[in-house]
């Protein structure tokens, strides 16, 4: 038996004083609320209800119970409130996992400017490069790279985050500039072990064919950043995410390096533990950030 429910009954049984008023206000039939009763009566091994043909009254005990209900009303009365009311301001802890590059360069100054719009927000920010369990961690919402696989998670699109091939001008001066994908394998290649991990790198022709190539040189890192760095030092070309290479692009310290030909760009997704009641906190947070990976947003 649905313990709330028969409460709900008790006590609208006795402030009606019949049970065809009272399953009528709760939208069940009256068998329904007869069973519920009987039920509750069963349990505590006493009578709550005297029933005659004036009509339904509390026994002395039922009215000691009915006090009891409507206190057990009010309290979840209040709880529902609650749950209104944080479900509709943005406040509280919001826990934010996304990968460490990604979340250093990207994401802090968008989360410390969604902080300066919501004084009333906290944020607790989890960078790793690993997929967090947002279920097990209580993450509110990770940011994620690439597809996403099927799952029972929500989801939410943000944008795509494009790579660039890059290389230092004094390398490029001293090792030649290639002019097609098939020029790499003559040239050292620092590898992102973490998405160009097998060694080949993916190219789209001008004309839209798609092109493989393998590629080796004097460095591979799972960091973005050293493998910045490395480029920076003019030890060989990189492929990178433009949000990590634009500096460096700006400053002239790297150039991009055959720009006809793309990289493969990534999905960016905003995933959240369910697509089901969704707090509020996280929907505005996506909202904001849809906001922002609009256009070329790495160039910001």
């Amino acid at each position: 038996m649905d313990r709330i429910t028969g409460v709900q009954l008790f006590a609208r049984i006795v402030e009606t004083g019949s049970f065809s008023k009272a399953s009528a206000d709760l939208g069940v039939t009256q068998p329904t609320a007869t069973k519920h009763v009987a039920a509750l009566e069963a349990q505590l091994g006493a009578r709550l209800l005297n029933r005659n043909t004036r009509g339904v009254s509390p026994t002395e005990i039922g009215a000691l119970y009915y006090e009891k209900c409507k206190a057990i009303q009010r309290q979840l009365e209040e709880a529902d409130n609650l749950a209104a009311l944080l479900q509709s301001k943005v406040g509280g802890t919001l826990r934010i996992s996304t990968s460490v590059a990604f979340g250093r360069r990207v994401l802090t100054p968008l989360t410390l400017r969604f902080m300066e719009e919501h004084p009333e927000l906290s944020l607790d920010l989890s960078f790793d490069d690993r997929y967090a369990n947002l279920v097990e961690q209580g993450i509110d919402l990770a940011v994620r790279m690439g597809r996403l696989a099927d799952s029972s998670l929500g989801a939410r699109y943000l944008g795509t985050n494009p790579w660039v091939l890059v290389g230092a001008p004094g390398y490029l001066a001293r090792a030649g500039t290639p002019e097609s994908p098939a020029d790499l394998s003559r040239h050292a290649c620092l590898v992102y072990s973490s998405v160009m991990g097998d060694d080949r790198w993916q190219f789209t022709a001008p004309g839209g064919a798609g092109m493989s190539v393998p590629v080796k040189g004097p460095l591979r890192s799972n960091n973005l950043s050293a493998v910045l760095a490395a480029c920076r030092a003019g030890l060989g070309l990189a492929a990178l995410p433009w949000y990590v290479a634009h500096a460096s692009v700006t400053d002239g310290v790297v150039v991009p390096v055959l720009e006809g030909h793309a990289l493969p760009s990534q999905e960016i997704h905003a995933v959240f533990p369910s697509p089901k009641l969704v707090p509020s906190k996280v929907l505005r947070f996506v909202d904001f950030l849809q906001r922002e990976f609009v256009g070329e947003w790495w160039r910001t």
